[in-house]
This record gives C-alpha cells, sequence and structure tokens, in this order.
C-alpha cells in the first residue's frame, strides 16, 4: 500500500510542478521509485519458499522422500527345463518320499516338453502368407506347467506397414466359451444381411469368424476339446481374404503336433 502511495505521490507532484528543472528532477525520482517497486515485486522466491512448492508439487523429484528409480538390468529369459534331468529328480524325490519336489520336478518337465513342441511348430510354420513375412522377433511359447491346455504358441506375419496377421495356438479362454456356446448349437446365427460373427469352414474344419471396426477381422479353428487356432487379421480387405491366409496354413500337421484327436 505504501508504495502506491509512493508512486501517485510522485505522478501528482511531476503534474503540478511548474518549474522545468524541478519537472525534471521529479521525472528521475518518479522512475527510480517506479524501478524499485517493479523490482521488488520480480524478487525471486527464498529457498524455504521454494522448498515448500516443492513439496506441494506431486510431480516433483524427491517431494514424497521416495527415490525414483533411473534404469535397471532387467530379467534374461529363462533357459527351459532339462526334460531328462527334471525326470531324473523326480524319481529320486519320490524315493526319498519327498512328494512336493517330485511333483514340481514333473511339472518343471512338462515345461521343458511344451517348449520343445512350441519351437519345433513355430519351425515349421510358413515364412510368408499373402504379402506379409513372419517376424520372429515377436515369436511366444508359454506354459502354464499343466499339460497342454496352458500351451500358447505365437506368430505375427506384417507387410511392414499397416496389415498385419498374429497367430496363436493352444488355449485360449477369452474364445473358448464362445467357440462353444457356437457349436454346441446353443446359439442360432442371425439372418441379417451383415452380421458380426458368422460359421465358415477352413479346409474342411469347422471355424468362426468375426468381425469389428476397431479390431479387423478374428478367425478361429477349434482343434479340439483343449485348443484352437485364433487368426486376428489386421486391415485385411475383406472376409474372403481371411479365409484364404487361413487356408495357407498346414492345420492337419499342426493338430497332430498339438496331440488332438
Amino acid at each position: 500500500m505504501k508504495k502506491c502511495i509512493l508512486l501517485l505521490l510522485f505522478t501528482g507532484i511531476a503534474g503540478t510542478c511548474a518549474l522545468p528543472s524541478e519537472a525534471q528532477l521529479l521525472k528521475k525520482l518518479k522512475e527510480k521509485a517506479e524501478k524499485k517497486i517493479l523490482g521488488e515485486s520480480d524478487k525471486k522466491t527464498t529457498p524455504a519458499e521454494e522448498s515448500q512448492t516443492s513439496d506441494n508439487n506431486p510431480t516433483s523429484g524427491g517431494g514424497s522422500g521416495r527415490p525414483t528409480n533411473k534404469g535397471g538390468g532387467g530379467l534374461t529369459n529363462t533357459t527351459p527345463p532339462d526334460v531328462v534331468q527334471q525326470i531324473n529328480d523326480a524319481e529320486q524325490a519320490h524315493a526319498a518320499g519327498n512328494f512336493s519336489d517330485a511333483r514340481y520336478s514333473i511339472q518343471q518337465a512338462l515345461v521343458g516338453v511344451e517348449i520343445q513342441l512350441g519351437r519345433e511348430l513355430l519351425k515349421a510354420l510358413p515364412d510368408q502368407i499373402l504379402d506379409m513375412k513372419e517376424d520372429t522377433l515377436q515369436d511366444k511359447v508359454v506354459s502354464n506347467q499343466w499339460g497342454w491346455s496352458n500351451l500358447t504358441i505365437l506368430r505375427v506375419y506384417s507387410d511392414g506397414k499397416e496389415r498385419q496377421l498374429s497367430m496363436s495356438i493352444g488355449n485360449n479362454s477369452f474364445y473358448s466359451g464362445w467357440v462353444n456356446l457356437y457349436f454346441s448349437g446353443a446359439y442360432t446365427q442371425a439372418g441379417a444381411n451383415d452380421q458380426n460373427v458368422k460359421q465358415v469352414r477352413v479346409k474342411n474344419y469347422k471355424a468362426l469368424i468375426q468381425y469389428d471396426d476397431s479390431k479387423g477381422y478374428t478367425l478361429i479353428v477349434p482343434l479340439g476339446q483343449s485348443s484352437m487356432i485364433v487368426w486376428e487379421c489386421i486391415n485385411f480387405k475383406d472376409e474372403n481374404e481371411v479365409l484364404k491366409a487361413g487356408a495357407l496354413f498346414d492345420i492337419d500337421d499342426i493338430k497332430r503336433r498339438m496331440g488332438e484327436q
């Protein structure tokens, strides 16, 4: 308040004085007063004030007292279990009456077998589908320890632009109930011209095809009670192109390797 009065005082005096020399003097005093007032208003915050601002800012580093991770080595790929060694370990644990360790070793042996199966199956898949080449960097084999029902094999094909085909082989809980619903006769297919889902055939195998504007086409071929092939096709022209892509895979060989009847 005092600063404002001081500025108004100098301004008023400068406007009422008639002598040129006095007016120039008052003008200089007025400019100095303005600089002083403006300088104080732009004054930097003190360290204490800066600390308080940092503590009140949830995005400020160190404000919560918890360090922020700046890097790390990550996790290395685990070597698949040695099937023969795990079986030997299971026999020794069983003979010693340590059934928990015997069970664990048998589980690990199954994981090793499934991973070997998945890798061999990936090698048998085509290198190219239509104009899309395999992307082996995205190959995956996932096993959840208990039998084929928990084995999933993934292969991706891409044209390097916008077209992509993702193929998964194995148990797919997301689609399994949906497939059972359609093929059990509990679902009556709609008779409308435009359908989101319908039954088709791929190489004489019963199949389902679905279309969604955000996901593209999904083609599903059940291989047995516990496994299926799922193709997810992005930016395909139409359903005929999807069916053509599915027919380029040796479904009989995949079914045989998966042990399905």
